[in-house]
């Protein structure tokens, strides 16, 4: 453990202490690049200025939730903020020219990658989601590795890449709130990890990316209300004063990916007014909100989302145009999701035109709403979803379609879609969210199932259903089976054969820690109170954390605990 302190003042004043463990194996270098003197200072600073902060807004979160179950109700558009709503002349600030044209962004881009990083610096799309949350497994050697590799871009030190300059731009994707950086302590208490992550991003890229006209960019996670904004925007105005950047430098584009922030679009523009980037609209996490909010009650039963929950449904069809009436009506960007698909290699098979047709016809009702662009994960999507814009859209954005006719209510903001549930969809939820905590006991931050990538929103939403279908008993259409605790875990059984092949077991500790992955899923789907975040969970959990332990002391990356279960 190394410790560094830091006096701000006189004698009389106490020292700032920050608490750091040492690098892991294998990165003394990057480590002594990313953790100088200097940057540990800015980060110390930043941390003390806003910790009790991020403690309110995560207090206020909490505040919500329990109103909301106390009192049965139900979210609406707030009276108190009704001004900011009606006030039909403020705008956001435009936004710099390299993100005027925002067609395609690569998704869940794991900067820790290298070799994926750079051929996405190379590739023709207009921007990178530089993916420390969602996309990324948070260990302490994949935050370093990633941090790195943005230094090394941003500094333009990689031979076979672009100068960043006439790279795609990169929109860097800090962690949420809900996590921690285990392996930093400032004050006694562990580090936010969005801060971890944003501290050392700006203090190391930040004046360079602004310089050369391609920076600083973020896209900013879970966020669910306008406090949440808010404290964001005091945290860009801190760091702009202390790095001698000119207000509005940062822009930042917010995910809409919870059902109580789908409510306060405009505050939260308001707030981030010289710093945003616009809002962007996803389907799971979207989706997986719902149960984390309301999944108690009957009411709010989410089908099967294999069969019958798609952006073609009222409840996100209505979402993803009031996103877009909103950003436009402020003069902000609108964004849609990512298209996880992946294409055949083969481009004159059947399946790859099956494939790239299905991408298309999403992609095209995104942007028919009237979105600016979206991301895709496959690389080979780039250039056909770019056409696709060309074809079907004109200019740089979509800002001029206002979406005037348009009026979105409270109702249809919360409209649950009619279906039920299939065998099919309850043992793909099953793989899917083992196949992730299997991925996090690697140190990986998604992985690959049935032709799609998928992440922690994939993963919150297959074990966000099961654990509600448990919840209410609900019936299979196939037939007429009871989802309990029981049929979960007796299926879990039935596909851990298939997740054999899909994970490669070819040893004893491999197959191990498959069997853990599963005891934890069964463990998150069967508690008596929801999780709130999968990731959450996993990051406080003694055998993520163990795991993480033993590959930072350089063990074998399969030495695993025993299964819980």
């Amino acid at each position: 453990m190394c410790v560094v302190t830091h006096s701000q003042g006189g004698a009389q004043e106490d020292p700032i202490t920050m608490e750091l463990e040492p690098s892991p194996p294998g990165l003394e270098a990057e480590y002594r690049t990313i953790f100088t003197a200097g940057s540990l200072v800015f980060l110390q600073e930043l941390v003390s200025a806003f910790d009790e902060e991020v403690d309110k807004i995560l207090r206020l979160r909490i505040s919500r939730k329990t109103h909301l179950d106390l009192s049965g109700d139900l979210p609406g558009f707030c009276e108190v903020t009704a001004p900011v709503r009606s006030d039909p002349t403020w705008r956001v600030r435009p936004v710099p020219q390299r993100l005027q044209r925002r067609h395609v962004d690569v998704g869940d881009l794991a900067p820790c990658d290298t070799q994926r990083f750079i051929q996405a610096l190379s590739s023709p799309a207009q921007g990178l989601q530089v993916d420390f949350d969602d996309g990324n497994c948070p260990t302490y050697h994949n935050q370093i590795k990633g941090i790195y590799n943005v230094y090394r871009a941003v500094h333009n030190q990689f031979p076979n890449a672009p100068k960043i300059s006439q790279a795609p731009v990169l929109m860097l994707r800090p962690r949420a709130w809900n996590m921690v950086e285990h392996n930093m302590m400032v004050k006694g208490k562990e580090v936010p990890g969005p801060l971890c992550d944003f501290g050392f991003l700006m203090f190391h890229c930040g004046k360079l990316l602004f310089d050369s006209e391609s920076g600083p960019f973020f896209y900013l996670s879970k966020v669910e209300s306008y406090m949440e904004a808010r404290l964001w925007n005091n945290i860009f105005l801190w760091t702009e004063q202390k790095l001698g950047l000119p207000v509005g430098s940062i822009k930042a584009t917010v995910l809409i990916e919870n059902v109580l922030s789908a409510f306060e679009m405009e505050e939260i523009l308001y707030e981030l007014k010289d710093h945003s980037a616009g809002l962007n609209c996803g389907i799971w996490d979207y989706s997986a909100s719902f149960v984390n909010k309301f999944g108690h009650r009957g009411a709010f039963l989410l089908p099967d989302r294999s069969k019958y929950v798609n952006m073609e449904k009222l409840f996100l069809r209505s979402y993803m145009d009031l996103l877009v009436q909103t950003c436009h009506r402020r003069g902000a960007l609108a964004t849609g999701g990512m298209a996880a698909l992946l294409l055949p290699q083969d481009r004159d098979s059947a399946p790859y035109r099956a494939a790239l047709a299905n991408v298309t016809r999403l992609k095209l009702l995104e942007i028919k709403a009237g979105v600016d662009g979206f991301m895709v994960y496959d690389l080979g999507l780039i250039e056909p979803m770019q056409k696709l814009f060309q074809l079907h859209s004109q200019g740089d954005n979509q800002m001029h379609q206002l979406r005037d006719d348009l009026t979105v209510t409270p109702d249809d903001l919360l409209c649950m879609p009619v279906g039920g549930v299939t065998l099919y969809g309850l043992k793909y939820n099953i793989a899917v969210g083992i196949l992730f905590i299997d991925a996090w006991l690697k140190g990986k931050g998604h992985f690959f199932y049935r032709g799609q990538v998928e992440d922690s929103a994939t993963a919150e939403i297959s074990r966000s259903q099961v654990w509600q279908w448990i919840r209410h008993q609900t019936q299979l259409e196939d037939d007429s089976r009871v989802v309990t605790r029981g049929l979960v875990t007796e299926l879990t059984q039935e596909v851990m054969g298939e997740l054999k092949v899909v994970t490669r077991c070819h040893t004893v500790r491999e197959e191990q820690r498959l069997l853990t992955a599963a005891a934890m899923f069964l463990e998150v789907v069967q508690k008596r109170d929801f999780p709130e975040f999968l990731t959450t969970y996993l990051n406080l959990d003694h055998t993520f954390l163990s795991s993480q332990a033993k590959r930072h002391e350089g063990g074998a990356a399969g030495d695993m605990p025993r299964p819980k279960l």
